[in-house]
């Protein structure tokens, strides 16, 4: 039992950790703008003009009742194309890497690691808005009413594939503030950023995963 136990709260996390990384993935790029007219514009000129960046974040996620469920925070560096580096460290400790390839998840306190494929683990996720140029082609984007103090963009996929309803993506002063998705169980997830840093130099080395002596590894 204790090792069933085990497995569902593997999963469970598991589950969780290929929604951030798909969310992850989408963030790449979105750092800061010149400012534009409207937030669709900011929109197109991250995913044109950044190739790196740091930033530190908060994560709530709230159920469809609005009760806040649960809370989280850390930091994550991207290198385009696709190469990033999401670290949770509050409540627990969570690691998930792309190298461009891979996508690698690690779990500290079941130690344990999930290793898939990068086009295979992300297909069908927010990262989709990221994956060219043409994002008409894949979204309906639209520039909604300033609230909070920011600038959004709502996003709403042409496919019903990818597991969530909408995202909106929301600008403060040329910069990124805050990504909101609604998943297709009304569930929503709000990330709010500080400390943006853009096109800075990353060591190479932070997009390659080393498996930790005596972890299990998962290969999918």
């Amino acid at each position: 039992m204790a090792g069933t136990g085990t497995a569902m709260a593997f999963g469970a996390r598991r589950l969780h950790s290929l929604a951030r990384a798909g969310l992850m993935l989408l963030l790449i790029g979105l750092a800061h703008r010149p400012v534009h007219a409207d937030a669709l514009a900011a929109l197109n000129a991250f995913v044109r003009d950044a190739r790196t960046g740091s930033a530190e974040f908060t994560q709530s996620v709230t159920s469809p009742d609005g009760a806040k469920r649960r809370t989280s925070s850390g930091t994550f560096e991207f290198s385009r194309p696709n190469r990033f580096r999401f670290s949770y460290t509050k409540p627990f400790e969570q690691l998930i890497v792309a190298d461009g390839q891979r996508l690698w998840i690690y779990d500290p306190d079941l130690n344990q690691v999930v290793s898939r494929k990068q086009s295979t683990a992300l297909a069908a996720t927010p990262a989709a808005l990221l994956a060219g140029t043409q994002l008409e082609r894949d979204f309906n984007l639209s520039n909604e009413p300033t609230r909070e103090g920011l600038e959004w963009v709502r996003a709403v996929p042409k496919q019903t594939e990818g597991g969530f309803e909408s995202l909106r993506i929301g600008f403060r002063n040329g910069e990124l503030a805050a990504v909101e998705i609604l998943d297709n169980l009304g569930q929503r997830s709000l990330l709010q950023f500080r400390a943006v840093k853009l096109n800075t130099p990353l060591s190479a080395d932070r997009m390659v995963f080393t498996v930790p002596r005596g972890a299990d590894v998962i290969q999918q």
